[in-house]
């Protein structure tokens, strides 16, 4: 589980950040990994999967697959 903390804003720099990055695309409406970063001010867990693909959690399970027999054992 991962937590995001945002700075405090104000009304100008949350209308400044819309209408400037247009974050409409973006689950949260805001791109940890872009200009949204300057949005947040902690996070407590894995960035990865704040920006959308929790890659540590990926690789272990490719290793188990792996290690099945599913898969390539050289990840």
């Amino acid at each position: 589980r991962t937590k995001v903390f945002f700075k405090q804003l104000s009304d100008e720099e949350i209308d400044y950040y819309v209408d400037r990055y247009r974050p409409y695309d973006k689950a949260g409406a805001y791109g940890i990994q872009g200009h949204g970063a300057l949005l947040v001010e902690r996070i407590e867990g894995d960035y990865y999967s704040v920006m959308g693909l929790p890659v540590a959690g990926l690789h272990v399970l490719l290793r188990e697959l792996c290690a099945g027999g599913g898969a390539p054992t050289h990840l």
